[in-house]
């Protein structure tokens, strides 16, 4: 198997020009969509069918280095997980692990069923009502096969966006992190480099200014997926039991009347 392929997200050097975004949109070919309101510059809430990359905005009390309010921009996108959610909830094998480690959808493959929408722990996998399948970011897939990189880490302006072998891009994170807490970040961290850590880490991580929670990520990620058939059986029984409940309670009734 080839070397695994992985982004590296730098928020400290993030700029929240959108240029990223713009990018996935043009070569991804996104349709445009009424920008939500969000009370922040932040264009859109969430993640969603026209949308695969998401430049974020939050207001942090205490994020500069003197204690003062800072802007804290994240330029948000699918995390690729070594142990990915979608790809466990999938019952068509639509959700599929390229020999690079990156995680895509078949669309010809995908059946609409939205597993995969309820068992990503980052809401990032998102259902085209027109096409009745499955979408999200593919890191760009048919620019890195022909060797091209993501169109959102080649248009980011600051080199916040990088994309390359995982293993080069963890030790380049982890000596900004060192040069960031020298410089009085003292909460600099990486999120999701630690191929031990949660979902067996992520290939799209992130550096982080502040705590998971201030960015809107959540500290430990779980994987639901893991319940989701079991919940279905469950369903099924339960209607099974309540429908073989029905047919008893209507034949005693029928039973009574005859008597």
């Amino acid at each position: 198997m080839a070397r695994t392929l992985a982004m590296f997200t730098d928020t400290s050097l993030c700029i929240g020009c959108r240029a990223c975004q713009v990018a996935c949109k043009q070569w991804n070919e996104l349709g445009p969509e009424v920008p939500d309101w969000t009370g922040s510059y932040q264009n859109h809430t969430h993640f969603t069918d026209k949308t695969f990359r998401l430049v974020r905005f939050f207001e942090a009390p205490g994020a500069a280095p003197n204690g003062d309010l800072a802007w804290l921009l994240m330029s948000d996108v699918c995390k690729h997980c070594a142990d990915a959610g979608c790809l466990n909830a999938c019952p068509t094998g639509a959700i599929y692990r390229t020999e690079h480690g990156t995680v895509n959808i078949n669309q010809d493959v995908c059946n609409g069923c939205r597993y995969c929408v309820s068992a990503c722990p980052f809401g990032v996998v998102s259902f085209n009502e027109q096409t009745g399948t499955a979408t999200k970011c593919t890191f760009c897939n048919d620019r890195i096969h022909n060797g091209l990189g993501p169109a959102c880490a080649k248009a980011c302006p600051t080199e916040s966006i990088q994309f390359g072998f995982r293993d080069d891009l963890v030790v380049k994170a982890q000596k900004r992190v060192e040069t960031l807490k020298g410089m009085g970040f003292k909460e600099a961290q990486l999120y999701g480099a630690d191929s031990k850590g949660f979902l067996g880490g992520l290939n799209a991580f992130f550096l982080l200014l502040g705590k998971p929670e201030t960015y809107g990520l959540p500290v430990n990620p779980k994987l639901p997926q893991k319940n989701i058939f079991v919940d279905s059986l469950l369903s099924i029984g339960s209607a099974v039991l309540v429908g073989v409940g029905a047919l008893m309670a209507f034949r005693s009734r029928g039973d009574g009347k005859e008597g």
